[in-house]
């Protein structure tokens, strides 16, 4: 349980890439401005097993492209597993969408009502040193594959996402954003 403890206080927090965006933009105006506000949410999951050992978290993501911003949320599980910690997508609750499923709207809802993501294959990271590394590979469709990479550090977090359409990239950026912890 302790490397649990300390991957999700790693994760917990609010991040964005103002250092990264402010070089990067300069000559790539697409480049976003990109924000993470992750929160456990243990607190609000109702009727959690006996003993349970995972821990519930909210992430709350922003990009900003040219005055345009863009929300998404998600809803994830993470738990330890064979010198690994694993982490499960859930479906945003009921009554929710990704717009408006953020921390301080989510009310709650109850653990036998929450559902796995059937899209999402489960990622797994392992520590070496002051890093937490790892990702998952996700066929959304038989030609939708989304990639994902991620590194954390105590101040930072290096993310990379994409998506593939038939193999040609429609999401993602040639680099990681780097996301330092906001204080």
């Amino acid at each position: 349980m302790a490397d649990l403890i300390n991957f999700v206080t790693l994760l917990n927090g609010k991040f964005d890439n103002k250092d990264q965006f402010e070089k990067i933009s300069k000559t790539n105006p697409q480049y976003p401005y990109a924000k993470h506000i992750n929160t456990i949410c243990n607190s609000k999951i109702a009727n959690l097993p006996n003993g349970f050992e995972g821990v519930f978290m909210i992430e709350e993501s922003y990009y900003s492209v040219q005055g345009t911003t863009r929300s998404s949320s998600h809803l994830f599980l993470f738990m330890e597993e064979s010198n690994s910690i694993k982490l499960i997508s859930y479906e945003i609750p009921e009554g929710y969408d990704k717009k408006n499923f953020t921390y301080k709207m989510f009310k709650g809802a109850d653990y036998d009502q929450l559902k796995c993501s059937a899209k999402f294959t489960p990622a797994f990271f392992r520590k070496s040193g002051d890093i937490w590394e790892g990702g998952s590979v996700s066929m959304f469709s038989p030609v939708l594959k989304f990639s994902l990479h991620e590194k954390f550090t105590e101040n930072q977090l290096e993310v990379s996402e994409s998506m593939e359409v038939n193999g040609k990239r429609t999401f993602g950026y040639d680099e990681p954003i780097i996301y330092k912890r906001i204080k």
